[in-house]
């Protein structure tokens, strides 16, 4: 199962901002430890904005995050040894509130919400206090029923194997802020936007590849060499595009307002966003300027951009970054 992934791996976990804060303690309190079938579910506190699952599987529990503000948490029960949850970043692929397992003799998984197309969901089931599924993550049924009414194809569903909570990263620069090299892409590189022109947008820059390749709606819209210092190790990043406006000025659109984004830990807790602002800073890791300005106009709010010293990748089955698309694959 896990040579088809297609997770984004190793992000870094950051502070919580305040504001965000106060209200998401306020509705799953610190250090929350539920029963196996306890969970909080409060939407109206952030009624809008992209929302992010975040699902944690040393601490058995899956928690909601919109516009970067927890609406909700609920314990879990993930894969079982031998048959281990897959960490990684992943989107909602399809949605079915009753259906039945095609692998194991016909289980009944309600309210399902695909993650891969080889049998790894969300749907409700069994908790009884420790992983014990075939790789699936179980919910209360309540819960699930709650959260797919909720969810839309398209929205990020993060498995970390850290047990510490996503925060607004400090950094509201990013991808904007790389855009300090050359205008044009080196040769054999492209951008061709129409490719796809509606749909989420995901941003992965390698520096192992030294390359960048943009993809909207699950398809490569574009590529472009990336300059990176030799031995540079920046571990890896991931940043969801959040609504409403960041601190300071956009470095490569001086006339756009700075972006708001939200990072998520997903396995190396030691890894820091300050080792990515230095590297920027020095000019040890840049993006060309011109295809930061193309990508920055492209970034809606939900839209992720990811950093890290993994390979991308060619093939779509068995790539190591990109995120799998909202299209089965072929017969």
């Amino acid at each position: 199962m896990t040579d088809r992934l297609p997770p984004f791996i190793r992000a870094v976990a950051f502070a919580v901002l305040a504001a965000a804060s106060v209200v998401a303690l306020a509705v799953v309190p610190e250090r929350w430890t539920p029963k196996p079938g306890e969970y909080v579910w409060q939407p109206a506190v952030a009624p809008s904005g992209p929302l992010v699952i975040v699902v944690n599987l040393p601490l058995q529990q899956l928690h909601v995050y919109r516009n970067g503000v927890r609406i909700g948490a609920s314990s879990i029960s993930s894969g079982k040894p031998g048959h281990e949850t897959p960490v990684g970043l992943f989107t909602i692929l399809q949605k079915e509130a009753e259906h039945y397992s095609n692998v194991y003799d016909n289980a009944p998984m309600p309210w399902m919400q695909r993650l891969t197309w080889d049998g790894v969901a969300l749907h409700a089931g069994r908790l009884p206090g420790h992983p014990a599924s075939h790789g699936c993550i179980r919910l209360p049924d309540a819960f699930a029923k709650a959260l797919f009414a909720t969810t839309r194809a398209g929205d990020v569903v993060i498995v970390t194997d850290q047990a510490s909570q996503p925060g607004i990263a400090a950094s509201t620069g990013l991808l904007r802020a790389l855009g300090k090299g050359s205008e044009l892409p080196s040769e054999g590189d492209y951008w061709l936007p129409a490719q796809a022109p509606d749909g989420p947008v995901s941003v992965v820059v390698s520096t192992s590849d030294r390359h960048l390749v943009v993809t909207r709606a699950g398809r490569r819209i574009g590529q472009a060499a990336v300059t990176v210092a030799p031995g540079l190790s920046i571990g890896t990043h991931a940043y969801v595009l959040l609504e409403g406006q960041g601190e300071g000025r956009n470095p490569v659109l001086p006339e756009r307002p700075a972006r708001r984004w939200m990072a998520i830990d997903l396995m190396n807790a030691g890894d820091d966003e300050r080792v990515v602002r230095a590297a920027i800073e020095d000019g040890r890791l840049t993006v060309p300027k011109g295809v930061a300005m193309e990508i920055d106009a492209l970034l809606r709010p939900g839209a992720t951009v990811v950093l890290t010293d993994e390979p991308i990748g060619d093939d779509v089955q068995r790539q190591q970054i990109d995120v799998e698309t909202v299209v089965p694959p072929a017969s």
